[in-house]
């Protein structure tokens, strides 16, 4: 199968979808989940048959496109992401129709269902881009598409100062990435990553200065992108005011592509030593700061979806520690593996948050008290996902941080090892704190009834337990698939 069908499949599927709620009419819109559910996971078992060898090496695209392993690879983990988020949403529907009129029930929720499918699409294109141009093409589908899904609720303060927040830094960001762009180019005459890599270490010295300026201003927007310290200050209020599936979405599907992204642009800049010599000192200083930021902010939290936003910081910290040590045999494998760790146990936390905050009316860690008492099932997912994000042995998270503290030890980053062990103890601290109020707190409510989670969410919860316990456990076969 030509890999270039796939990013086509998913817009295909995203407009039946738009067709399917347009003509559906007033009521349940459940059939556009099942029906994109269905759909995702079908693109996403092609993925195991897309031959880069179809692809035409003499077409136009061929500059712009690439189907290596890494980007089937993430096309995969977008995919499955996308497919989660929406269970998320089926479950968050009533949140959505909140304020409605009851002739109206079922509006908006179409669009609400739809809109993860075009930005799966934006973030598989982000993950083949191999050119400058590409790269802010899809970019900036993807960023569009979380505008309006971050402000959803309208009728909600929270969720439209989120949605500003995020509008105004983000273009604000992308005027950074254009800036760097155009910079780079100046210099090199060229937007395709490989042939500016190509051309880098036969131009002047005197060069130097503003190829590092233009790499200056795509890392800022990068480390927008993924969360990075000092460009994470819109994450909490973000976080917490969007919708929880869009979130969640922002927190695992968002920053891998972002972080695949900026892989690629490292990569090309490292093929000349004095330039890495001068990048490395920056990437420790952003990557220090950003474990030390994400974990300590996180401790005083008492709303889950901040408490999470913060955390999400912290592994970003632990990411750009990949990053750092790239010259590492194993990094490349170790930042995947972290990636797909991450996916699974932030998806089950974001999962179970919506579920309890629809059945209590909110997200603060107050809402969780008792858990253990009306759902022991989501109490248990709970808290393994909290484990599992602190880093306890025999879950993924452990693995994945030991794997990318191997690789900084193996580049001899003392100094951000330590700094990622001391961070790594404080979240243990805060992720321990939220399974206190689920098992030792008495529940606001005693006599509130057993919350009920429908049937896909059930699947999804089990299904994303046992593979925390079975990545924890038994790796090796997901090492031998990760590029």
């Amino acid at each position: 199968m030509n890999p270039l069908y796939l990013e086509v499949s998913v817009v295909v599927l995203g407009i039946i979808l738009f067709m399917v709620e347009a003509f559906s009419g007033a009521g349940s819109k459940r059939s556009i989940v099942y029906i994109g559910f269905i759909g995702l996971l079908g693109i996403l078992a092609a993925t195991f048959f897309a031959d880069p060898a179809l692809l035409d090496s003499s077409a136009a695209y061929a500059r712009f496109y690439s189907a290596d392993p890494l980007a089937i690879f993430l096309k995969q983990f977008t995919l499955l992401t996308t497919a989660v988020v929406l269970v998320m949403a089926l479950e968050y529907a009533p949140t959505v129709e909140a304020g409605l009129p009851a002739e109206r029930r079922g509006a908006g929720l179409g669009e609400f269902y739809t809109l993860p499918i075009f930005a799966c699409a934006g973030l598989m294109w982000m993950a083949s881009a191999v050119d400058f141009v590409m790269i802010f093409v899809s970019l900036e589908l993807v960023t569009i598409t979380l505008y309006i899904l971050v402000s959803y609720l309208r009728r909600n303060e929270n969720s439209l100062e989120a949605g500003t927040k995020y509008l105004v830094l983000g273009a604000l960001s992308t005027g950074f990435l254009v800036y760097g762009i155009t910079w780079i180019y100046g210099v090199t005459g060229q937007f395709h990553l490989a042939t500016i890599a190509a051309k880098l270490p036969a131009l002047d010295q005197a060069t130097a200065p503003a190829l590092l300026f233009g790499f200056g201003l795509v890392l800022v927007a990068l480390g927008f992108k993924i969360s990075a310290a000092p460009f994470q200050f819109w994450v909490p209020d973000v976080y917490q005011g969007a919708p929880t599936p869009v979130a969640a979405f922002l927190a695992v599907a968002s920053k891998a592509a972002g972080f695949i992204v900026l892989i690629r642009v490292i990569q090309t800049f490292f093929v000349v030593p004095a330039l890495q010599e001068k990048i490395l000192p920056l990437l420790a200083v952003i990557t220090g700061a950003t474990m030390i930021f994400g974990n300590l902010a996180a401790i005083p939290q008492g709303n889950l979806k901040r408490l999470l936003a913060y955390s999400s910081i912290g592994h970003a910290g632990y990411l750009l520690l990949g990053i750092v040590s790239i010259s590492a045999p194993f990094a490349g494998t170790a930042i995947v593996f972290y990636l797909v760790a991450y996916l699974v146990m932030t998806l089950l936390a974001f999962l179970v948050t919506t579920i309890v905050a629809q059945a209590t009316g909110g997200d603060d860690i107050a809402n969780f008290n008792g858990l253990n008492r009306r759902a022991p099932h989501l109490a248990f997912a709970l808290m393994l996902s909290m484990l599992s994000l602190a880093g306890l042995p025999l879950t993924a998270g452990f693995l994945g941080k030991l794997f990318i503290f191997e690789c900084a030890i193996e580049e001899q980053h003392w100094i951000l090892v330590i700094l990622g062990i001391i961070t790594v103890a404080a979240g243990f601290y805060y992720y321990l704190k939220v399974i206190r109020a689920m098992y030792w707190q008495q529940p606001t409510d005693p006599d509130a009834p057993e919350i009920e989670v429908g049937g896909p969410a059930k699947l999804t919860i089990a299904l994303l337990c046992a593979l925390i316990i079975w990545i924890g456990v038994y790796p090796a076969p997901l090492l031998s698939l990760l590029p």
